[in-house]
């Protein structure tokens, strides 16, 4: 399903020869149970389990409606077709809040994404590092973005924390959570400096800093 029509509720259904996907547009201001009501359509005269269903991206939900609103689209579609699809998937970029994916994570039977060594190194450092690990987990979302907003390339974390727009952090708080992303291996520092620690962002890693992310939101227990 997709939200890309612009207007209309109509929906038009295109069946793609050989292999078996039926696409349907419906309009952008749709609402959740019309999804599913063309959804159900594809099940008539099918044997329960036949059909898997995929939600590409739970993101758009989110940012137009809220996270309480994407959770209930989960509830709803759980709620309507467990037992009769195969398989239900769902997909979550990661620039979506971490409440969605972890609430939507613990509906889920298996979580993919984040690797078995990510997992070992944030439960490593909630057990050796609680204090720092209580940062990261609370701010590294904010902290992936001020890495990715800032344009020097060796800043002290009151730089990094300077790009930010209506920061949750404050310097000190970005700089633990730095910290703890460094520990984690998502980032490094530069050199051995006198005073304030200097991040090289040039060793930035975006994608374990994703795999990290998804690790922590999806289980990782700060208790």
């Amino acid at each position: 399903m997709t939200d890309i029509a612009r207007s209309g509720t109509a929906a038009s259904t295109q069946v793609v020869p050989n292999n078996g996907l039926a696409y349907t547009v419906l309009g952008r201001t749709v609402e959740s149970e019309q999804v599913f009501d063309a959804v159900a359509d594809h099940f008539d005269g099918v044997p329960d389990g036949a059909i898997d269903v995929v939600v590409d991206d739970l993101a758009p939900v989110a940012a137009r409606e809220g996270v309480d609103s994407a959770v209930a689209f989960v509830d709803c579609l759980l709620k309507r077709f467990v037992g009769r699809v195969g398989r239900i998937s769902m997909g979550c970029s990661f620039e979506i809040p971490v409440e969605l994916l972890s609430r939507v994570g613990a509906r889920a039977d298996v979580v993919v994404g984040p690797d078995a060594e990510a997992v070992t190194a944030v439960e490593r450092l909630s057990r050796e590092d609680p204090t720092t690990f209580g940062y990261v987990r609370r701010h590294w979302v904010e902290a992936k973005r001020g890495i990715e907003m800032c344009d020097r390339n060796y800043p002290q974390s009151k730089q990094v924390h300077a790009a930010l727009a209506d920061p949750e952090t404050t310097p000190r708080t970005l700089g633990a959570t730095l910290s703890g992303m460094v520990t984690l291996g998502a980032l490094e520092t530069w050199g051995d400096t006198v005073g304030p620690t200097r991040y090289d962002l040039t060793a930035y890693r975006p994608k374990r800093t994703w795999a990290l992310g998804a690790a922590i939101a999806t289980g990782v227990s700060d208790d």
